[in-house]
């Protein structure tokens, strides 16, 4: 098993959803998040001052499925997040040792 966690912007979630829907993957977790890579951040004008936004609004995909399916999941992502500028976000790929359903005891790739 794989998790993919992707920091993608806010606005592509819908069309990453769609994506994930399109290939099969039926269960994902976003969360809200801040931050930044490269960009650093920008300044903006607020009543004639001028200030920093450090940290950007972006979102956090966690997606966890098997192993043969890991590399359609992160294609799907990538290019339904994709605008070519920068701050697109990144997405990693690791090993799941185990996964456990709580309601059922289903354990694995049962369990996802």
């Amino acid at each position: 098993m794989k998790k993919i966690e992707a920091i993608i912007k806010p606005f592509k979630l819908d069309e990453v959803k769609e994506a994930l829907h399109e290939i099969g993957v039926s269960g994902i977790t976003v969360t809200e998040a801040k931050g930044f890579g490269r960009q650093k951040g920008h300044t903006e004008l607020y009543r004639g001052a001028e200030y920093v936004v450090d940290f950007l609004p972006k979102v956090k995909l966690e997606v966890v499925v098997a192993d043969e399916q890991a590399e359609r999941v992160v294609e799907a992502i990538a290019s339904a997040a994709q605008t070519g500028r920068i701050g697109d976000g990144k997405i990693f790929v690791t090993a799941i040792e185990s996964a456990l359903r709580i309601r059922t005891g289903e354990t694995d790739d049962e369990a996802i």
